[in-house]
């Protein structure tokens, strides 16, 4: 298998508080809805990159131990979006130097680490 070879990347995240999760991705994030079944939600994220949130009571295949996780999300203005979601109540962390780019990082309702940056 080459690169070249992978049309889609989709990472399914399996989660208990699953509607506590969906709505933190639809409702804080503002990612699209691409599909919706009444145990999963898949969203669009950018080109061929999806990111689904699994309810896990509802799934025949069982989530990985899931630590050392982390989504990592290019943005527009690092700083934009720090206020944003500050405005609306989520818990950040500063915005530190971090690879030749700024970061901050956020927790989804299950707990998994988000870093958004620019």
């Amino acid at each position: 298998m080459s690169a070249g070879s992978i049309k889609r990347i989709n990472t399914i995240l399996y989660c208990r508080n699953w509607q506590t999760t969906v709505k933190f991705y639809r409702d804080v994030l503002k990612l699209m809805v691409n599909h919706e079944t009444e145990w999963l939600v898949e969203f669009h994220l950018v080109d061929n990159t999806y990111l689904s949130v699994a309810n896990a009571a509802g799934t025949s295949i069982q989530s990985s131990n899931g630590d050392g996780i982390t989504l990592s999300f290019q943005v527009g203005t690092v700083d934009a979006a720090h206020r944003q979601l500050r405005e609306i109540g989520i818990e950040t962390g500063p915005i530190k130097p971090i690879w030749g780019a700024r970061a901050f990082y956020i927790f989804d309702p299950e707990g998994h680490r988000i870093e958004l940056w620019s």
